[in-house]
């Protein structure tokens, strides 16, 4: 039993709707540092007009059920696209697609007025979906990442695509139909593919934009909004985490207290502001010098804490003398530091012990005039 295709059209544009309000809230509600949602937003409200002067065909002018109809179903799509480029950080390139919207525009109007033609008109519709497609899907193969969001989109694309040869085989073979609202099976399984896809994609971009806030809400309950470094609680994790992975295979972590000297006197004499800014060039001088495994935390005030795996007191003194290097370069913002340095002992040692004696060596380089590393 066929559906009826203005009752599905109907419902692609219902579908459009819903989204497309889910989209604006969310544009609305979510910080702007998640781009993209805006256009996300546009692709179905634009999607939605055109299903409702599809739906009206024969009620109002061809120029508008025929031309302008199948140009925001182009348009909307184009901007959905623009919306993952956003996303990803990528510019939006708009002019080769305003070219694509203005010669797609004039061939609509050849087919539907100066030599009618459904079959080419449909083929032509689809070749251009078929080039958004492939666009988005190539970029979205090499930007996109490996979630499960990013998938959903390309799993739906590329179904897509393979409905849309299909019909464009179909059309070049003959069995194109006469008209779109025929009530035909192939007409049902190409509108009921449109309609699903709409669907599917709008909840891909709101899969993409809630996955995206999870992870920025963890880097915040994780990180100090200031430095960029790991926060207190989450350093002492991972710290729990290296011993406890120490214990089982016998190869232990070597720790650093850092602490800015003389940094009060900079708050003083200069300003938080600056003071601000040399915690800053602080954290990005050390995460440099320190190896992908290493993490960097800020332990409270202008004190820092550095966890360095699999590296005994050889290989951390190495490390410091690197920091020491670095921060003395003649950069307006350097600093001079004390640290205090401590390696695993074994498997008895607790975190408790190594961040005492490194506190301890802390302390101890104070003492002997400063910037300087003390070992204990």
């Amino acid at each position: 039993m066929n559906l009826d295709p203005r009752s599905m059209i109907a419902m692609a544009g219902f579908m459009s709707a819903i989204m497309a309000i889910v989209l604006l809230f969310m544009r609305r509600y979510y910080p702007p540092s998640i781009r993209g949602v805006g256009a996300w937003a546009a692709a179905p409200l634009l999607w939605l007009v055109s299903t409702v002067l599809f739906g009206a065909r024969g009620l109002i002018p061809d120029w508008l059920s025929l031309v302008l109809a199948n140009q925001l179903l182009v348009l909307g799509t184009v901007t959905y696209y623009m919306g993952t480029r956003s996303f990803m950080g990528q510019p939006t390139v708009w002019r080769p697609w305003n070219w694509l919207m203005v010669g797609t525009t004039l061939v609509f109007i050849v087919l539907t007025y100066w030599a009618p033609n459904y079959a080419m008109r449909v083929g032509f519709f689809t070749v251009v979906m078929e080039v958004i497609y492939i666009a988005q899907m190539r970029f979205m193969l090499r930007h996109g990442g490996r979630n499960f969001p990013v998938r959903l989109v390309e799993v739906v694309l590329a179904l897509h695509m393979a409905v849309l040869a299909v019909r464009l085989i179909s059309i070049v073979t003959g069995n194109a139909g006469a008209d779109l609202m025929e009530p035909s099976l192939f007409q049902t399984l190409y509108i009921g593919a449109y309609v699903i896809t709409v669907l599917m994609l709008s909840i891909g971009a709101v899969l993409m934009a809630t996955d995206r806030l999870r992870t920025e809400l963890e880097h915040l309950a994780t990180h100090d909004s200031l430095t960029n470094t790991l926060n207190r609680r989450a350093l002492l994790q991972r710290c729990d985490e290296e011993l406890e992975r120490a214990q089982r295979y016998g190869n232990g972590p070597s720790i650093m207290m850092v602490d800015l000297d003389n940094f009060k006197a900079v708050n003083d004499t200069r300003g938080h502001q600056h003071g601000d800014a040399v915690l800053v060039h602080f954290a990005e001088c050390t995460r440099q010098v320190l190896r992908r495994a290493d993490r960097l935390g800020r332990y409270g005030g202008e004190e820092f804490l550095v966890l360095l795996p699999d590296a005994d007191t050889a290989a951390a003194q190495g490390v410091a003398q690197r920091i020491h290097a670095t921060l003395s370069a003649g950069h307006p913002l350097d600093c001079e530091v004390s640290i205090g340095l401590t390696s695993w002992t074994g498997p008895h040692e607790t975190l408790d012990a190594m961040l005492s004696r490194a506190d301890a060596a802390l302390y101890r380089a104070k003492n002997e005039g400063r910037n300087r590393t003390c070992i204990a």
